[in-house]
């Protein structure tokens, strides 16, 4: 018979293939190991014996594997009848590449397992495992960019009932919706970049970067660069690999542009162009970029005025112009100011402070301040008080010798403090009035009834029936 025709007997080729195979592993690798179903040792290769501190393998049979191989998971590929094709065994020196798999009788039950070290193996495979090592820890580092890029706060996050605050998270609703670049307009402090992040939160790009640039922030001569990227050694010092800009990194995604009236004029047009045509080219090269990002600038600062005074290119304030969303000063929203303190105490309280809360009289002096620096100055009185005061209830006293010195609202926004909330009746804004009346006046009597009664025109009894009654403690 030749050996083509012995080739045709499959049980005898397949007899043949396994102790081949055994054979080119037993002869090739590291070291060989074989356990009964109880995952003890019933045969062992000499050298591999000795690898473990064995002076023969007669020394190894009979003993349950893991005091042979500590470590060893042989029992594990006996019991569940699965093997093992490609792991690493660690040992004191140089780590293994093993192969584990079970054996099984004619009826097809585990009666056993045996076991490769594959010699050598460990060094072929490094190149492949190094390389799989580089491309977990680029997808780990890639993660945590594009989570450090998203979305900090959403809508819930601008706190307010009133008319004035309705209407603004109204409008920038309107704006998360549609891919039109969106304005914001506010005194610092009102809360501009807190809404650029909702609505980015809230709009088709959620899942893509949020990318913020502040054009007052960066000097004139790198705000180019930081904005548009560079090209490999564009200017001595800068990167021989070039540099990505803010556009590039916010592909797909959203750009914050924070105080936009700031930005020079000649940025101001290639701003424009990239607003307009879609593209731009990085510092020192003539690569044309493809642009996909979504506009939301912020300024502190009259637009209008600034396009009269030639600070500001008209075209690109129509550009951008397209839906502007005002956010009034802290001072014309006054209503919001109970709801602000309580999240503002309830954040201070997560981050470690001791929980506090206001009483009347300290809402009431609150609302006496013109508050130029808005809710940021708000959090920083709020902040500053809890950690000068001892007592959980802050009073109108406390926050006075917090304040330093007390800026009074403008007629105007005093007049404004004075109509109706929404939803409130008559009855309700009176109830309101009085409340506030008392507790500041109390208030400017350290707490004092008899002379703030006085004051007030009114007899004590009279003075303690409307503190119960309103709820004001003295």
């Amino acid at each position: 018979m030749t050996d083509i025709d012995s080739l045709k007997d499959y049980q005898s080729v397949r007899q043949l293939a396994i102790r081949s195979l055994f054979e080119i592993f037993e002869q090739f690798s590291e070291g060989t190991v074989i356990v009964d179903r109880e995952a003890r040792v019933v045969w062992i290769n000499q050298r591999y014996a000795q690898r473990f501190g064995f002076e023969s393998a007669e020394q190894a049979i009979g003993r349950p594997v893991e005091q042979v191989i500590p470590g060893s998971l042989m029992r594990e590929v006996v019991s569940s009848g699965r093997p093992m094709l490609l792991d690493i065994l660690d040992m004191p020196k140089d780590p293994l590449v093993v192969m584990r798999v079970p054996i099984r009788d004619d009826a097809g039950q585990v009666i056993g397992g045996i076991g490769f070290a594959l010699f050598d193996e460990l060094r072929s495979l490094s190149p492949l495992i190094t390389r799989y090592q580089r491309m977990q820890a680029e997808l780990a580092s890639t993660r945590s960019l594009l989570q450090a890029r998203q979305a900090k706060y959403s809508f819930g996050h601008f706190i307010g009932t009133s008319a004035a605050s309705l209407e603004v998270k109204r409008r920038a609703r309107r704006g998360a919706a549609s891919e039109a670049p969106v304005l914001l307009l506010g005194e610092t402090g009102t809360g501009k970049e807190l809404l650029a992040h909702a609505i980015h939160s809230a709009s088709p790009r959620a899942h893509k970067p949020f990318v913020s640039i502040n054009a007052a922030a960066i000097p004139e001569n790198l705000l180019e660069a930081e904005f548009f990227g560079t090209a490999p050694g564009a200017y001595t010092g800068a990167d021989r690999k070039g540099r990505p800009g803010k556009l590039q990194i916010a592909q797909g995604g959203t750009l914050f542009l924070d105080e936009i009236g700031d930005m020079p004029l000649h940025l101001q047009s290639k701003l424009l162009r990239v607003l307009q045509e879609k593209e731009y080219e990085p510092v020192g090269s003539n690569e044309v970029i493809r642009s996909d990002i979504r506009l939301i600038a912020a300024t502190s600062i009259d637009l209008d005025a600034a396009v009269r005074d030639g600070r500001f290119r008209a075209d690109l304030y129509y550009r951008i112009n397209v839906l502007p969303v005002d956010i009034p000063p802290l001072r014309e929203r006054l209503e919001d100011l109970p709801a602000l303190c309580e999240a503002i105490l309830e954040e201070l309280c997560e981050s470690g402070h001791a929980r506090h809360e206001l009483d009347a009289s300290a809402i009431a002096l609150l609302r006496q301040h013109a508050w130029p620096g808005n809710v940021r100055e708000l959090r920083n009185l709020l902040e500053r008080a809890v950690l000068l005061s001892d007592q959980p209830l802050l009073d109108a006293a406390t926050l006075r010798a917090t304040f330093g010195v007390l800026q009074p609202l403008p007629a105007e926004a005093a007049e404004r403090a004075t109509t109706l909330s929404p939803g409130e009746d008559f009855q309700g804004a009176r109830e309101r009035f009085e409340r506030e009346l008392i507790a500041g006046v109390l208030a400017e009597h350290a707490g004092n009834v008899v002379e703030a009664a006085r004051r007030l025109g009114l007899g004590r009894s009279t003075l303690y029936k409307k503190l119960a009654a309103l709820g004001i403690s003295s």
